[in-house]
């Protein structure tokens, strides 16, 4: 059975925005080639529903992305904080949105990750969503407060060890990519702990800096300025391999966990039936804004890297990912109340 039939086992305001305004002169900047021309989207505005918290690390990706595809497309992107239940309030949103190109979708890996944890959803993740294309990885990071005085992983799984379901530990929400990470991690430990699930990073990381969390699995974009201020302490990162912008912290694998590296990734999708003619325009807009040097140069920054995909390998890798999810929910015992 593949995974997108295995979907269907598990399914059944306004927050802050800011308006990424087209101009003449922005547009000569970019030098990008033109598109195919369809009537979309005719000057109107296209809305991305990010469904975390401004300055989580899917809002900081999404609004990276929009900056250069308004342009792009010859239009204007508004982005629109849809939070709440691991991100599938936005989520259901936009699936009941029209299919005509102007209702977006930037998600993270915990899109995928949903059907397994709610049972009961009001849409189909695989079927009511057509995949344009991911748009970065990023590395989350592991941070603790210094004052908890771990000395590195290690140090940190012998002391939660000593001391079954007495730690804790955050997440940006049940079902998001640091919630998965930290399972992900509990499971490959063989840690007891209790999930403290928050609405947005931001929040978790405050709590963890002042160290009434024990640990969180942080986006790197989110946590980097706490961590460089002294704030929070990061032990390693979620990815096989280090990343640049923390030279001196280990990745997961190097701190002698393997199996709970973690890959965090951002996606674009739209809803279900959808044009042909609108997505394809959308990813070839998409793909030249995405090979950008100067987007690069800033996802870099960010700590993250492009990850452009082609539309077919996109929708394997959903499904690849949707089952992946599942095993990792039953592995976690996870329950969402």
């Amino acid at each position: 059975m593949n995974a997108r039939r295995l979907s269907g086992l598990f399914s059944s305001a306004l927050s802050r925005r800011q308006l990424l305004q087209w101009t003449p002169a922005v547009a000569a900047s970019l030098s990008l080639p033109s598109v195919a021309q369809t009537e979309w989207p005719r000057d109107k505005t296209i809305t991305f529903i990010v469904p975390f918290t401004a300055g989580s690390g899917t809002d900081v990706i999404a609004r990276t992305i929009a900056e250069k595809l308004a342009p792009a497309l010859g239009t204007q992107i508004v982005i629109d904080n849809r939070t709440g239940a691991g991100g599938t309030v936005g989520a259901a949103l936009v699936a009941k949105a029209p299919s005509d190109g102007y209702t977006m979708l930037i998600h993270s890996s915990g899109h995928v990750v949903n059907p397994a944890l709610y049972p009961k959803l009001s849409y189909d993740t695989l079927k009511d969503f057509d995949g344009v294309s991911t748009l970065a990885n990023l590395p989350n990071v592991l941070v603790v407060s210094p004052s908890k005085g771990y000395k590195d992983v290690a140090d940190l799984v012998a002391k939660a060890k000593a001391q079954p379901g007495a730690c804790n530990y955050a997440s940006a929400g049940n079902g998001s990519a640091t919630h998965m990470n930290a399972e992900k991690f509990r499971v490959a430990t063989g840690v007891q702990a209790q999930h403290v699930p928050y609405r947005g990073t931001p929040e978790a990381l405050t709590e963890t800096s002042t160290g009434r969390i024990d640990w969180f699995f942080a986006p790197l974009v989110s946590a980097l300025p706490l961590i460089q201020s002294g704030r929070l302490q990061a032990l390693a990162v979620s990815t096989p391999t280090r990343s640049p912008l923390l030279p001196n912290v280990p990745s997961i694998a190097e701190a002698g966990f393997a199996n709970a590296a973690y890959t965090f990734w951002v996606g674009l999708f739209v809803t279900a039936k959808t044009p042909k003619p609108i997505v394809q325009k959308l990813h070839a807009a998409l793909m030249t804004v995405l090979a950008l040097p100067d987007v690069k140069e800033r996802l870099e920054k960010l700590g993250a890297s492009a990850m452009p995909m082609q539309q077919e390998a996109f929708e394997k890798y959903l499904d690849t990912e949707t089952l992946s999810a599942a095993q990792l929910v039953k592995a976690a015992g996870i329950r969402i109340e």
